[in-house]
């Protein structure tokens, strides 16, 4: 303590000054208000804090080792669930609250879709999310090529890993009949093309889609063919489409090809086609055809039987189709491989076996 005098009208006054604690004075509600808004500033700095983290981590790329990468979400998982499989293949690292008040943000809890889903470089957990409320799943390909027999197609879909495989034991007649092919014959049936399909999904569901798809295209081509086509029905069109889809080396090729072919069985020639020889021996085939195969009869033996084949001998894809039932005007009658994928048509025999002579027998 201090003391200060100070001198006026003849007497001395002293004054005392004390220092007196800031809180000296304050009231007990008063004191627990300061507490109060402590608390709340600090409660706001945190919720801050966690706001702009959290923030961070919706819009910050996922751990994803290989671009190829997946994650398959299994039937009946709880978002709980799926944020514990996510966690546990080191995807994220996050902690579940995050996860948990995204889910609710985009509301999507309980909304999401099993499956395999791609993790592409880059994806966030915002995306991530809204792929699986989407079901975005991933989508694999499989590719029926044109000109392929039945026997090439299962061959192919049993070497695809990725597919269920639950038709490798079916004879060709059983699985015709699962399919609903009336005839038995499964040859020719499936449209060569693209398909997508899920992982979960069988052998057994691709042919069902390259069978609905071939029966969809024949009907549609068929009620748009060419007037006067000189075919009885659409199984005869996609006979007839499988022998042009194996005789054609060039696409333009395809509408000549066929024209012959209809002109001559218009004519009641036989269609003498070496594909269909081929067809007809089986395994035997080594790579070769010789004068006793094309003399050796069998049903496919266009050389020994007239008309046409008793069903196809592979898949044709839709240009064969098309230009079967749309065939290029002419009076060709014969054809002969020149040797470099292309044909010399000839009208006459006479101008056909020059034409033999000039790019078979002497072909260097």
């Amino acid at each position: 303590m201090k003391e200060f005098r100070h001198s006026g009208e003849g007497r001395n006054r002293v004054f005392r000054r004390s220092w007196i604690p800031a809180f000296a004075g304050m009231t007990t509600g008063g004191a627990l208000l300061r507490v109060i808004l402590i608390v709340f500033v600090l409660a706001l700095v945190a919720a801050s804090y966690f706001y702009l983290d959290y923030r961070k981590f919706a819009e910050m790329p996922l751990t994803i080792a290989r671009p190829d990468a997946t994650v398959d979400i299994a039937r009946g998982e709880t978002y709980r669930t799926i944020v514990e499989h996510l966690r546990a293949s080191g995807i994220t690292q996050a902690s579940p609250w995050y996860w948990r008040a995204l889910g609710r943000e985009l509301r999507i809890e309980g909304k999401l879709h099993a499956g395999e889903y791609a993790l592409t470089p880059g994806l966030t957990p915002r995306q991530l999310l809204q792929k699986m409320a989407a079901g975005d799943v991933l989508q694999h390909h499989f590719t029926i090529v044109d000109g392929w027999t039945f026997k090439q197609l299962r061959v192919a879909l049993a070497g695809d890993a990725g597919l269920a495989q639950t038709v490798t034991t079916m004879s060709d007649e059983d699985l015709a009949k699962k399919l609903g092919i009336e005839d038995g014959h499964s040859e020719g049936w499936f449209l060569p093309e693209t398909y997508s399909w899920i992982k979960g999904d069988s052998d057994l569901d691709v042919l069902k889609n390259a069978h609905a798809a071939m029966q969809k295209t024949l009907d549609r081509l068929w009620n748009a063919r060419t007037p006067d086509v000189g075919l009885e029905s659409p199984y005869q069109a996609l006979i007839l489409a499988s022998i042009v889809e194996k005789e054609t080396g060039k696409p333009e090729e395809r509408p000549l090809i066929a024209g012959v072919f209809l002109r001559r069985l218009r004519f009641h020639m036989r269609l003498q086609t070496d594909p269909t020889v081929i067809y007809g021996m089986g395994d035997n085939y080594d790579g070769n055809i010789r004068k006793i195969d094309l003399e050796a009869d069998t049903p496919f033996n266009t050389y020994t039987r007239d008309g046409l084949p008793p069903t196809p001998i592979a898949l044709p894809g839709t240009p064969a189709l098309e230009a079967t039932l749309h065939p290029a005007p002419g009076d060709a009658l014969y054809f002969v491989a020149r040797g470099d994928g292309s044909h010399e048509f000839s009208a006459t025999l006479d101008e056909h076996n020059r034409a033999v002579q000039k790019y078979q027998l002497h072909r260097k």
